[in-house]
């Protein structure tokens, strides 16, 4: 852009063979790196092709994440989940992104609670979404004085 502005040129950027420019084909792959690759269409296809032999690193996260998503949706052990999950955690160190070493060591720490989610396919959502209940209804009241009062309003509300 600096050299055809100093030659008193327009700008042209380079097109790839969908239309997008380098710029559109970054900002219209956000939303395509979270799908899995089943779901997407023939043009979110192309793009992500494209996207993926301009910038091999990508593909390389690309890949890390739906690895890592599929020993979640297709394990059905313990056993052969941890031992996917080890594979995972060397290829994360293998690529060197550091982001990804951040997943792995927690997920490294934490694997035995983690793996429980392939014994009956459940998080501790639930649990989440009523601590945030509690912490707003404790809020709203700027507080609590009386704990006994206080554990008594929760169970006539949420019990």
């Amino acid at each position: 852009m600096k050299r055809t502005k100093e030659k008193n040129r327009a700008f042209v950027p380079k097109e790839f063979s969908n239309g997008d420019t380098r710029k559109q084909l970054l900002a219209r792959s956000r939303y395509l790196l979270y799908k899995s690759p089943n779901n997407s269409t023939r043009n979110q296809s192309e793009r992500s092709r494209i996207l993926f032999d301009q910038y091999p690193d990508i593909k390389t996260a690309f890949d890390l994440v739906q690895g890592l998503r599929n020993i979640f949706n297709t394990a059905t052990s313990i056993q052969t989940a941890y031992t996917k999950l080890a594979h995972w955690h060397k290829d994360v160190e293998n690529t060197g992104f550091r982001a990804f070493n951040t997943n792995a060591n927690t997920i490294a720490l934490n694997y035995r609670s983690i793996l429980n989610y392939i014994i009956n396919r459940s998080t501790n959502a639930s649990a989440e979404s009523f601590n945030a209940k509690i912490k707003a209804f404790r809020a709203q009241f700027r507080g609590v004085r009386n704990t006994e009062f206080f554990l008594f309003r929760l169970t006539q509300l949420f019990a």
